[in-house]
């Protein structure tokens, strides 16, 4: 679909969207992992994109791509992904190799419309995708005990969409959705078996501080042309 919608033209795509996700289990042990995150210039005209890519188990840093893209949507709750979308999928276009799975700031199935950034970049990428975000869009869980490793099942009108889980000792929860290609228990695992010792799993929290070193160096990287103002179109 095209980025340069109208809001009403996003949620039709997202209501279209929606019905081609996929939550399959996810492979019980991927070999790479990436995480990705997005930052607004300073002018809050470019989106900058960072992708990171680790090799499980070690969680070794073994490819890193950015991209920029001119900011065309404006802000709309629910419709992060086409503010964000186009420097996303630009930076994983430059990947050498696609990861087994993406871990992406945002949130995944546990979403209005069931179609968070998470889901929607991963209909793109046809890669599995899960949605780690640090607060609550919609649904109600249970309290969550406060050791590491502990989960709660968040429930939103009825249907199970996402967990939230405790990543470490007493420190805020994190609520783990998936994307596509992925289901339940397999977002939560591999968001656990990305623990840094940090609340954020090491993949995300890497991709969030490059991309703020990266728009604090002016929104765009050295050497790199600005942005066209025209909106991008699909890869």
């Amino acid at each position: 679909h095209r980025w340069d919608v109208t809001p009403a033209d996003a949620r039709r795509i997202q209501a279209r969207l929606r019905k081609k996700v996929r939550l399959t289990p996810l492979p019980p042990r991927p070999r790479t992992v990436a995480g990705a995150d997005c930052a607004f210039s300073r002018d809050r005209e470019t989106v900058a994109a960072v992708v990171v890519v680790f090799a499980l188990p070690r969680l070794e840093v073994v490819e890193r791509a950015e991209a920029f893209a001119p900011l065309g949507f404006p802000y709309v709750p629910g419709l992060l992904t086409f503010r964000e979308g186009p420097a996303l999928l630009a930076a994983f276009k430059k990947l050498e190799a696609a990861p087994d799975v993406a871990l992406f700031d945002g949130q995944g199935y546990a979403h209005p419309h069931r179609l968070g950034l998470a889901t929607h970049l991963g209909l793109w990428l046809e890669t599995p995708t899960v949605g780690v975000a640090k607060s609550r869009l919609v649904g109600e869980a249970r309290e969550v005990p406060e050791r590491a490793g502990r989960y709660r099942t968040l429930y939103d009108a009825g249907e199970a969409v996402g967990r939230v889980v405790r990543t470490r000792d007493r420190t805020k929860p994190l609520y783990v959705s998936p994307g596509h290609l992925c289901d339940l228990d397999g977002a939560m695992r591999v968001t656990l078996r990305c623990g840094g010792g940090y609340r954020l799993p090491e993949p995300t929290r890497v991709a969030d501080r490059e991309v703020a070193r990266l728009v604090g160096r002016g929104g765009r990287g050295p050497g790199t042309p600005r942005p066209r103002r025209s909106s991008p179109r699909t890869p």
